[in-house]
């Protein structure tokens, strides 16, 4: 599984493809992506290197953002804060699925084994949870 994070909207999302390849190419089986999130004192720091070393591109990439954060720089909402929400962030997330499938990255989750899990041994039981270091 690999994950590509974070997708900064007009700055680094073009490179998610390449990635995926790379990761396929390397062994992988699934990926997931995480939006740039800015919470807190995190957003100001952001646009701060933003606009030190993209000053050409700042503008348009915060913009971006608020496009896939409705108006704001972060949306804290469960199942938003990693994706965004409306139709750019939308478009991004239908685009991954393509290369996802295009690179075999479909796999959701490594199927599950119990085969090395072990049962706990009687003696250590009754010494509580000093018996897991004994």
């Amino acid at each position: 599984m690999v994950m590509v994070a974070p997708i900064i909207p007009g700055l680094n999302e073009s490179e998610a493809a390449e990635i995926m390849q790379a990761a396929s190419e390397a062994g992988a089986t699934g990926a997931g992506f995480v939006m740039l999130r800015l919470p807190h004192q995190i957003k100001d720091l952001f646009l701060d290197w933003l606009r030190r070393h993209y000053p050409d591109r700042a503008a348009k990439v915060e913009n971006l953002i608020r496009q896939m954060r409705g108006g704001e720089l972060y949306q804290g909402d469960f199942f938003v804060r990693q994706r965004g929400s409306g139709p750019r962030a939308e478009q991004f997330a239908q685009l991954f699925e393509v290369f996802k499938r295009r690179h075999g990255l479909a796999e959701r989750y490594s199927k599950l084994s119990s085969d090395e899990f072990q049962r706990r041994r009687k003696d250590r039981q009754s010494r509580g949870q000093l018996g897991l270091f004994g």
